[in-house]
């Protein structure tokens, strides 16, 4: 059933065009492969111009585990118009479920969940595209070029004379990606690579002035 229901919802979004175009995260026809050529086009084309480029990689902890689910049904309706009895059959399907850990005979109490999309699914991938959807919006009113595949990940350009400015618009959209985490119940990791930086015509970017907390 979560197949068809994925065909059937990912053709409703394509017609419509409201899948996201940087977006390459569990997407037909899309890879790691096409999120790494984007990016990587990105940034030689910036270097061909004699820009300094910065690229900014940030991942997630546990990302799908967080997804809120009152706020996914919210995302659904509003931004992709999905209502009616499309929006009741995903109200079931994320709501009553449970969890417990068992070990041998031994079983943990049962957790009722109210968050997560269910993992190692065909649907739950989906959804969370949908639930992130928001991200490229946030950072294209930076002026970066984002690209997404299910985490984030992004880069900017800039003569080398506009560095510092650089510097501080990127400082700023990650601390703006940060807050939205937080009001969408996701935590980025800070244990990974936040941020790689590039090296054009003298000029470069020394560090990103962010706090995971």
């Amino acid at each position: 059933m979560e197949r068809l229901v994925v065909r059937q919802l990912t053709g409703y979004l394509s017609s419509a065009d409201l899948l996201p175009s940087l977006q390459s995260g569990f997407r037909q026809e899309h890879s790691t492969e096409t999120a790494v050529l984007r990016v990587l086009s990105d940034i030689l084309q910036a270097v061909d111009r004699g820009d300094t480029a910065a690229l900014v990689l940030l991942g997630l902890s546990a990302a799908s585990d967080t997804v809120d689910h009152a706020i996914l049904l919210q995302r659904l309706q509003t931004t992709f118009g999905i209502d009616d009895s499309a929006y009741r059959w995903f109200q079931s399907y994320l709501s009553g479920r449970h969890q417990y850990v068992r070990r041998g005979s031994a079983r943990s109490t049962v957790v009722y969940l109210i968050c997560g999309v269910p993992q190692s699914s065909v649907l739950g991938p989906v959804l969370f595209v949908l639930y992130t959807v928001e991200l490229i919006s946030l950072i294209k009113r930076y002026g970066l070029s984002p690209h997404l595949y299910a985490d984030d990940t992004h880069d900017g350009s800039c003569p080398p004379a506009a560095v510092d400015a650089l510097s501080s618009q990127v400082t700023e959209c990650v601390d703006a990606i940060a807050t939205w985490m937080k009001s969408n119940r996701l935590q980025l990791n800070p244990d990974n690579p936040r941020f790689c930086g590039a090296r054009q015509a003298g000029a470069s970017i020394n560090s990103v002035n962010w706090n995971a907390d």
